[in-house]
């Protein structure tokens, strides 16, 4: 009796061992996981959106050695009230504005700072439309027409076989992928947890099958898109994309911080909405393309792609925005206006003519309104109008 007692307690203190070690080991991924289902919570999303790192894997885009292209300063610029107010309804977290390539205007609210690392969520689509382009101009993508499977042979069988790198770029893939971010069950939060769990997101999405139209058809938001044309610049090039984008295109920049991606267990970088940088950084990208490509006297993006990327081209509703390649362009744009957005209140908005960017970053939770999207392009061309 007392020999199987002495069993019984090393089988018991064996697996009190074994389940430490089991906790220990999936901690991290249990950490993500609470991360992300506590993302958006009303007392944390402000934190939460410039501290990404802290809960998710991610890996830096370039180095602190790159040297720091300086972002002149201008007159500082007085701001109609309607602004003032703008910030505090919509939780505006940074604002930064440009006047031809000075800035005019720099504030902080909320408790962020200038140095945060915040997350732009889908302007990070912007930037791989970005790379794209450069890409496409040294030749290791043939052509917009190719289909992605010429580039990605695990796409096969999937719903991506007959889909085009342009249909990609203007998501007319007519793949179906439910995007409400209020569901738990929908396609973006079980990518979500994909991340989290340290998954990876290439096999995530050979195994989307289902579609709703024939691609170049029909246009519908599709985030899973843009993951799709980041494996496509990873198979033309063989070379990872926060790899590529800083040689391309960040180094280039030369930003103050360095910026980095979220990435899945496989350390391929979340390019659909995981670029995280600061908002004088965003703003110099915005800066680039005012400048149709140009920076610091170097055409980083080719100067044709810069202009027919941003113009609307993809078959959206009469009701909808205008859709270029992975860019916005407001339902009555003025000329040469565009913008990248983001969830919960984030933009990047440009207008070349009148040599304006203008940086929103915010923790909106009424983000989908309609009609608070219309004021905040109204608040926008306000601004620039008042410079």
């Amino acid at each position: 009796m007392r020999r199987a007692a002495k069993w019984t307690w090393r089988l018991l203190a064996s697996l009190v061992v074994a389940l430490a070690v089991v906790g220990l080991w999936k901690r991290e991924e249990i950490t993500r996981l609470m991360a992300v289902n506590s993302l958006f919570e009303p007392d944390r999303i402000v934190q939460n959106f410039s501290q990404m790192d802290r809960a998710f894997l991610h890996v830096p885009i370039g180095t602190s050695d790159t040297p720091v292209v300086p972002l002149p300063d201008g007159p500082r610029a007085r701001l109609p009230q309607a602004v003032e107010d703008f910030i505090e309804a919509r939780s505006v977290t940074s604002l930064v504005v440009l006047k031809d390539g000075a800035l005019v205007h720099e504030s902080y609210h909320l408790g962020t700072g200038p140095d945060d690392l915040r997350i732009g969520w889908s302007i990070a689509k912007s930037y791989l439309s970005a790379l794209t382009g450069i890409v496409l101009a040294e030749g290791q993508v043939g052509s917009l027409e190719d289909r992605v499977i010429d580039y990605v042979p695990q796409l096969k069988g999937s719903a991506y076989e007959d889909v085009t790198i342009r249909n990609v770029l203007q998501m007319t893939t007519g793949v179906s992928f439910d995007e409400d971010y209020f569901d738990k069950n929908s396609d973006i939060n079980r990518m979500g947890r994909v991340l989290a769990l340290g998954g990876e997101m290439d096999a995530f999405t050979a195994q989307i099958t289902k579609t709703f139209a024939p691609p170049g058809k029909t246009w519908q938001y599709v985030s899973i898109d843009t993951h799709v044309l980041g494996m496509v610049l990873r198979g033309a090039t063989g070379r990872p994309i926060a790899e590529l984008l800083n040689d391309k295109i960040m180094a280039p920049l030369g930003p103050e911080r360095v910026p980095y991606y979220l990435t899945d267990g496989a350390g391929v970088a979340f390019v659909l909405s995981g670029l995280n940088s600061t908002s004088r950084d965003y703003a110099r990208f915005g800066q680039m393309f005012t400048q149709q490509g140009k920076w610091n006297d170097q055409q980083i993006v080719p100067r044709d792609w810069a202009i027919v990327s941003t113009t609307p081209s993809a078959p959206t509703a009469d009701d909808e925005y205008g859709f270029g390649y992975h860019w916005w362009a407001p339902r009555d744009a003025r000329p040469r206006e565009y913008m990248a957005r983001g969830i919960y209140g984030q933009y990047l908005y440009i207008n070349e003519v009148q040599g304006v960017v203008v940086v929103v970053t915010a923790a909106d939770r009424q983000f989908r309104d309609r009609d608070i999207q219309r004021q905040n392009i109204d608040i926008l061309r306000t601004i620039a109008d008042s410079l």
